[in-house]
C-alpha cells in the first residue's frame, strides 16, 4: 500500500453526520422560505428529496450530493418573491447555522493524523463561507491545510478539481492522498483525481451503494488511523 500523506474529507455525512445535521436545515430553511405555510414547505421539500413529515432525505436527494447552487436553481422556481441572488444568501445563511453534529469526536481525530505527519483538507458541495463556519463552531479549522467549497473557483464533485487543488497546494501526489466521503460522488471525484476512494456509513448511503467505488467502505473515519496503520 502507498503511504498516505494527505486526506481529503467530504464534509456533510463525512466529518458530520448527515441526518442530524440537516434535517433541521432544511425543516427550517423549507418553513423561512414558505413563509410559515407547513403544507407549501412539504411540498417544495419534495423538489429536494426531504420529507417534511418524517424528517428524513431520499437516497437521491440534491441536498446529499449535488452543489448549493444547484439546490438553490430547482427551489428558486417556489420562491418568485425571491431573486436567485437573495435566495442563495438565505440558504447560505440558513446553512451557517445548522446545528453540526459530529460524526466522531473530530478533534483528537484530526489531530492524531496531523501528528502523524498527514495534511488533511475539506472538499465539500456546500458554498465555501458556511462550510468554514461549521468547521469553526467545531473547534476544527485550523487544523486543515486547505477548505474548498463548490463557489471556490474549482467546481464541484463528481468533478475532480478540489481535489487536484489540494494536490497541488500542498504539493502531494494524489496517489498518496485519501478522499473520504459518504456518497458516491465523492468516490468518483477521487478516482478521477488519481486518490484512494473510501466511503464511510455516516451519510444516506449503504455500504452496497458505496463499496463498487471505494477502496474501502469504513463504518465512520474514526476507522481510518487503524485502517491506514493496516495498510503499513
Amino acid at each position: 500500500m502507498t503511504k498516505i500523506t494527505g486526506i481529503v474529507f467530504d464534509k456533510d455525512g463525512t466529518l458530520f453526520d448527515f441526518s442530524a445535521t440537516w434535517a433541521a436545515w432544511a425543516s427550517a430553511f423549507l418553513m423561512r422560505i414558505s413563509k410559515g405555510d407547513r403544507a407549501k414547505a412539504a411540498e417544495i421539500g419534495t423538489v429536494i428529496g426531504f420529507d417534511m413529515a418524517r424528517e428524513t432525505f431520499a437516497a437521491d436527494s440534491l441536498v446529499i450530493a449535488s452543489t448549493a447552487g444547484e439546490v438553490g436553481a430547482a427551489l428558486h422556481p417556489f420562491c418568485p418573491h425571491l431573486t436567485m441572488q437573495e435566495l442563495m444568501v438565505a440558504l447560505n445563511d440558513e446553512a451557517e447555522q445548522a446545528p453540526q453534529v459530529q460524526a466522531v469526536p473530530l478533534d483528537p481525530l484530526l489531530r492524531g493524523l496531523r501528528a502523524a505527519g498527514i495534511c488533511l483538507g475539506v472538499a465539500t458541495n456546500d458554498a465555501e463561507k458556511p462550510a468554514r463556519a461549521h468547521l469553526e463552531q467545531a473547534g476544527i479549522g485550523g487544523l486543515f491545510d486547505f477548505i474548498a467549497g463548490y463557489d471556490s473557483g474549482h467546481g464541484g464533485k463528481p468533478a475532480p478539481g478540489q481535489l487536484l487543488a489540494f494536490a497541488a497546494d500542498t504539493g502531494l501526489d494524489p496517489a498518496q492522498v485519501l478522499m473520504v466521503g459518504d456518497s458516491t460522488h465523492d468516490l468518483h471525484a477521487g478516482r478521477a483525481a488519481g486518490m484512494i476512494p473510501v466511503g464511510v456509513l455516516t451519510g444516506i448511503a449503504s455500504n452496497a451503494d458505496l463499496a463498487p467505488f471505494a477502496e474501502v467502505v469504513l463504518p465512520d473515519i474514526g476507522h481510518l488511523p487503524g485502517w491506514i496503520a493496516a495498510q503499513g
